[in-house]
């Protein structure tokens, strides 16, 4: 399983994962310095704001309360916006695209 990440300057890389593995934590385990995740995953921070390909919009789940509260916090928030940590990665995310949101 692979997905593919758009850095803020415009460099796309494919990483693998496995399933199971949220999106955040696959990115931070590639090297990635540029999502900072400071809360580690537990959904009480936005510093792991991306934006989700068009495509598979309709294959994650909906957002949480919480999920949506920290993402009001960003002045970059789209319609695209989800954050990381919230994101698990299974065969249906199998290429999944995302793009790292500008830092707040």
């Amino acid at each position: 399983m692979h997905i593919t990440v758009v850095t803020r300057e415009g460099e796309s890389r494919r990483i693998e994962t496995d399933e199971g593995r949220t999106v955040m934590e696959t990115l931070r385990e590639s090297g990635l310095d540029e999502l900072l995740a400071l809360c580690g995953g537990c959904c009480s921070c936005a510093t792991c704001h991306v934006y989700v390909d068009p495509d598979f919009a309709n294959e994650l789940p909906p957002l949480s309360d919480d999920e949506s509260d920290l993402l009001e916090s960003s002045a970059h928030r789209t319609d695209r916006s989800r954050l990381a940590c919230q994101i698990v990665v299974g065969q249906h995310l199998n290429g999944l695209a995302v793009t790292i949101a500008p830092e707040d």
